[in-house]
């Protein structure tokens, strides 16, 4: 497909609105799936947020890792068990979380960002204090549930022209680590941060009114509706607790959560520079 100047100049000034509407304002990106997996996927949404950050946007970028720690796991010889979802993190699994999202997946991400002409800083959980936890569940072992937050360490990282790359594990006064779920760590900070937009970068176009019909997309959601969608089965499974992330940043003040598939190349680009949008929007009222 050839482009010519035009075209492009076209494309331009066609996002210009929108890149007015997010410029200064802050938006936090909750990295997973299959898009992580893909290393013609991960160079596509490290480029959208390489371009977002330089048009004067400020993006956060929290992400998981359980597939990385799961093939970590099978290396040392330990099997994964997970409960409704969550992975079973005894002493041995949490150091293996803490050394695969916060040092490899985190320091992967800051360098192909870098890579691709951004400025990015990693960061944890743990620095700063940043996610205080507690168990979740004793069952669970070293799962957390976060009892505090402190957004200062993003906010210094965003001051001095970096994208904060955070890894989703937390730690307690007392010393102990704690896996997190990324979501729940992404829509938290994201209402900490009173941003502009959240972005929940799934392995599903959105919510699907019919979920082998990818042309049933429901592409806006007030978050009153959301009961509604449970009960009629609409929104069912894993995607339960993703929807309830997302409405309790809008409760909290984010002004709209999108879950988005990030298996489509460019993603955030289309929802965030074009009048299309390709996923579903959360909002009040």
């Amino acid at each position: 497909m050839n482009i010519t100047n035009a075209d492009r100049a076209r494309i331009l000034v066609h996002a210009l609105p929108y890149i007015r509407k997010y410029t200064g304002k802050i938006i936090v990106i909750k990295y997973g799936g299959s898009a992580m997996q893909s290393d013609k996927l991960k160079d596509s949404v490290v480029r959208d947020i390489v371009l977002l950050s330089l048009v004067g946007i400020k993006v956060v970028l929290v992400h998981g890792g359980g597939p990385e720690i799961t093939d970590m796991l099978k290396k040392i010889g330990k099997e994964s068990r997970f409960v409704n979802g969550l992975r079973v993190t005894d002493k041995e699994t949490v150091d293996v979380v803490q050394m695969v999202l916060a040092g490899k997946v985190n320091k992967g991400l800051v360098n192909i960002i870098q890579s691709n002409g951004g400025k990015a800083m990693g960061l944890s959980g743990i620095d700063g204090r940043m996610i205080e936890a507690t168990f979740k569940d004793e069952a669970l072992g070293y799962v957390g549930e976060i009892t505090k937050l402190n957004v200062q360490p993003i906010l210094d990282v965003i001051d001095k022209g970096y994208i904060p790359v955070i890894s989703s594990v937390g730690c307690d006064t007392s010393g102990n680590i704690y896996n997190i779920n990324a979501d729940t760590a992404a829509s938290k900070i994201a209402a900490e941060l009173y941003a502009e937009t959240l972005i929940s970068m799934t392995d599903t176009s959105g919510i699907l009114k019919d979920k082998d019909d990818p042309t049933t997309l429901i592409s806006k959601i007030d978050v009153k509706d959301i009961p509604k969608l449970i009960e009629s089965g609409i929104i069912s499974g894993g995607m339960i607790p993703k929807v309830e992330c997302c409405c309790e940043a809008i409760r909290y003040g984010v002004k709209q959560v999108i879950i988005l598939d990030g298996r489509t190349p460019h993603s955030i680009l289309i929802e965030t520079l074009t009048d299309e949008g390709i996923g579903t929007m959360f909002t009040k009222g």
